[in-house]
């Protein structure tokens, strides 16, 4: 980390630990986004005619 940016969070009391922590959670959870878009992209969804029969069965 940038050595000013570090003294400025220490100033205004920012908690680099959480902060840390949140960035991360932040990252993951785009790049999981970003996978599962990219997973989709590779093999959208078909159409299936199973769904049609299962929901049948729920009527019943």
């Amino acid at each position: 980390m940038d050595e000013r940016l570090a003294e400025r969070a220490r100033q205004l009391n920012v908690n680099i630990s959480a902060a840390a922590r949140e960035g991360v959670a932040a990252a993951v959870k785009r790049a999981m986004g970003e996978a599962d878009r990219m997973a989709y992209q590779r093999f959208p969804e078909q159409p299936d005619d199973f769904w049609d029969d299962a929901e049948a069965w729920g009527a019943e």
